[in-house]
């Protein structure tokens, strides 16, 4: 069977930038093993796969993958395939925006995108809120897996920490953009982080430094995850989302509607923008959204 799909780059609106997304579309009928092994084809951080909705007032449902394994979400496949499938709808340029809401393993994601001219923006809100894991690893151990001294690990308040929202992160802050630029994954650092005992497997590791070309909360970012067969990521929606537990845990922030800034992908060529908003009332985090843009890069037949 002849089946559509189309590559976008996403959290960009710049092509060549980004993080390269394939979303199949006509997934129906392909079984979990086929899924993957089109994963591993197209050999990009994730592949997502659109399906009929369980419920037919939403849009699509979709199933995530990377090269090794399905995910219960991501943020570049929600992204990219609310973008593309905004632009594919009748009604989109007809309105300022187009609002639906997408099924991925962890619930269901409302998306709002706005499109122009084989581009868009979406945002969407998280159907669950960051869970913190409370088993932050030694600050020894992240520098060992990194190559970097422990005196490079932490700024301010900020000291390792991990968090999840479906996939689980290590959040490693480093003291400078140099030390973030210069961190390399070493293997057998990695696994000697071990495995978070709450999932029952390893956490990718996510670092930060703070961005001295902005004002306000503006981060760099890299994200490391061999256990998923993505050896670093040029960005990475699901982090951003944990990425609030992280501002939760170590900013003085009050209630009220807070935007953060993460710039990822630098080191590797492929600059990322993603924007986070977290609304806090009564000192409790209350929701999470994210955002960013997308581009249309390609689309062919998978003759499978």
């Amino acid at each position: 069977m002849a089946r559509r799909f189309v590559t976008l780059d996403v959290f960009t609106e710049t092509p060549f930038a980004g993080n390269p997304l394939a979303v199949v579309l006509d997934a129906d009928g392909l079984d979990v093993g086929a899924m993957q092994r089109i994963a591993a084809e197209f050999n990009l951080s994730e592949t997502v796969f659109v399906l009929p909705p369980d419920e037919t007032r939403r849009k699509a449902r979709l199933r995530i993958f990377t090269p090794t394994r399905e995910l219960p979400f991501a943020g570049h496949p929600v992204i990219g395939a609310a973008v593309l499938l905004a632009l594919r709808d009748g009604r989109a340029g007809l309105a300022d925006a187009t609002a639906f809401g997408l099924e991925v393993e962890i619930g269901v994601i409302p998306c709002v995108v706005e499109t122009a001219g084989g581009r868009g923006r979406a945002r969407f809100t998280l159907p669950l809120l960051p869970a913190y894991l409370e088993e932050d690893p030694e600050t020894e151990a992240v520098a060992a897996a990194l190559g970097l001294a422990p005196s490079e690990i932490g700024f301010g308040l900020h000291a390792p920490s991990r968090h999840s929202v479906g996939p689980a992160f290590t959040f490693v802050p480093l003291a400078s953009i140099a030390a973030l630029d210069r961190a390399r994954l070493d293997p057998a650092g990695f696994a000697a982080l071990g495995e978070t005992s709450a999932l029952g497997q390893p956490s990718a590791l996510y670092l930060y430094a703070v961005d001295p070309d902005g004002i306000g909360h503006r981060y760099q970012a890299r994200m490391f995850a061999p256990h998923l067969g993505v050896a670093e990521d040029p960005a990475t929606g699901s982090a951003a989302a944990a990425f609030a537990g992280v501002m939760m845990q170590f900013e003085p922030l009050g209630d009220g509607t807070h935007e953060v800034a993460i710039r990822q992908g630098i080191a590797m060529g492929r600059p990322s923008e993603i924007g986070v908003q977290l609304v806090i009332a009564s000192g409790a985090l209350h929701t999470v959204e994210i955002s960013g843009a997308a581009v249309l890069m390609s689309e062919g037949t998978l003759l499978v």
